[in-house]
């Protein structure tokens, strides 16, 4: 483990070592922008260790070379980081069947540690999402589907023509329109009991901003699945800050790339963006 003055990762403290089962951080990979190999390789060898995982988010994947994927694949687990496909493997059905095993073993050979099913695109019935699970798993590869729950816009300015700057009378909260938590969350149940290895939970709706997240929505799921089993998607800082306020330090999120160290200055110490004190004076002697 490369040595840093100011952080520890002892069990009493935030979270241990990597493999960890929980305080894991996972970073959104090529999409928003382009990364290159330099610039990965620059994140890893800076911050590698408090990095669990890169996902390569929207199907980017399936625009790249496989020699390039296979290259960053490599240097990933070079620093022990997993990677992940995304959410990309609905398009395989399409195709037929045999067409997703394929896919399987396709990652397998490019180096992926996960494949990550979307499970609203997928539009399947419960039984074939399972089966798609198990055969994720039957492939040596970890299964994290992907969960989202839809409901009705709160305080967001209705669209229309108005002048250039004109305030717009917010829309009153409602919340009549929710889909059932409860089945969410027992269809994640019956994921994780097929092997699914984390149940994902996009930030759309639920949690994409601090200041109209969905604690109680996000209180059910961690009540029923349990921290080390779910994965938030952490749209900004300030989201990232009220779960590690919430939850502690031990909250798997899934973040950009540029806001790893921001991440680890919060689960190291729950002081807010009081970055300085987080890090200590000692940092500053470099």
């Amino acid at each position: 483990m490369a040595a840093y003055r100011w952080k520890s990762f002892f069990e009493d403290e935030d979270r241990p070592e990597k493999p960890r089962r929980y305080g894991v951080t996972e970073m959104r990979g090529p999409h928003y922008t382009l990364l290159s190999q330099n610039l990965l390789q620059d994140i890893f060898e800076s911050m590698g260790q408090f990095v669990d995982g890169l996902k390569f988010t929207g199907g980017s994947h399936s625009l790249m070379p496989k020699a390039y994927i296979k290259e960053v694949t490599n240097m990933a687990h070079k620093h022990n980081i997993y990677v992940s496909t995304g959410d990309w493997a609905e398009h395989l059905l399409r195709k037929g069947p045999s067409a997703f095993k394929e896919y399987i073993e396709e990652c397998k050979q490019l180096g992926f540690d996960t494949i990550e099913l979307n499970v609203g695109s997928l539009g399947v019935p419960e039984e074939m999402l399972l089966r798609f699970v198990r055969l994720i798993k039957s492939g040596g590869l970890n299964a994290k589907p992907q969960f989202a729950v839809k409901f009705n816009k709160s305080d967001v300015p209705v669209n229309g023509d108005r002048a250039f700057g004109a305030y717009v009378v917010p829309a009153p909260q409602s919340f009549e329109i929710v889909e059932d938590v409860d089945l969410l969350v027992r269809r994640a149940e019956r994921c994780l009991e097929a092997g699914a290895d984390m149940i994902m939970i996009d930030a759309d709706d639920v949690c994409k901003y601090a200041d109209s997240v969905r604690a109680d929505i996000i209180a059910k799921v961690i009540g029923r699945l349990g921290l080390e089993r779910t994965m938030f998607e952490a749209s900004n800082s300030n989201t990232s800050e009220w779960f590690i306020k919430q939850y502690g330090p031990r909250v798997n999120l899934f973040v950009d790339h540029s806001q790893v160290m921001d991440l680890e200055c919060l689960r190291g110490r729950n002081l807010g963006k009081n970055h300085t004190s987080v890090l200590g004076s000692s940092y500053f002697l470099f």
